[in-house]
């Protein structure tokens, strides 16, 4: 069966994702892209994994910084997200969306607002297709458990959730 990216994409946007914003350190400069390839890989030692396409400039900034940050983005951080996705807004990504940040426990720049954020040292990266995956070791997290509900991924649009209910898994958990 032969298909084109375009295609691909609109499949693949079927699988709703959190949005996040993954930040780095240039020097003192901080940088960051919106991201929705974000993974879990390991609970012992914790590892998370992000995609970089390779023509993006941030990604050789990870590389050389050997650490980056994960950003979750709650629902009213969408102005974020669209900038940090290369929207053309003013302030852009020059000026780091004009998002006000803090540095985390290892330097990594904290978006202020965001409801989750993880500390990664780059522990791997694999090339794969026209992206490099970097596998990161989590030596730094945190969040608030008030935190608003996470900015949704869907089909292309952002989605929010206006009712939510939680269910208890039905018969025992793996440990």
């Amino acid at each position: 069966m032969e298909f084109d990216s375009d295609t691909f994409r609109r499949v693949m946007g079927h699988f709703a994702t959190g949005v996040s914003v993954v930040t780095t350190l240039d020097g003192r400069r901080p940088w960051g892209i919106t991201v929705n390839a974000l993974s879990s890989v390991s609970l012992e030692p914790p590892l998370v994994m992000i995609a970089l396409d390779r023509r993006r400039q941030i990604t050789p900034v990870v590389r050389a910084a050997g650490r980056y940050a994960v950003n979750i983005l709650g629902e009213s951080q969408q102005g974020l997200s669209d900038c940090f996705a290369g929207a053309p807004v003013t302030p852009d990504r020059d000026a780091f969306c004009g998002a006000t940040w803090s540095a985390g426990e290892t330097g990594m720049p904290l978006i202020q607002g965001a409801i989750a954020s993880l500390e990664c040292n780059v522990v791997g990266i694999h090339p794969v297709g026209d992206h490099d995956l970097f596998i990161g070791e989590v030596v730094a997290l945190s969040n608030d458990e008030r935190h608003p509900m996470p900015l949704l991924y869907y089909r292309r649009r952002y989605l929010r959730i206006e009712r939510a209910t939680t269910v208890e898994l039905e018969g025992k958990p793996e440990r």
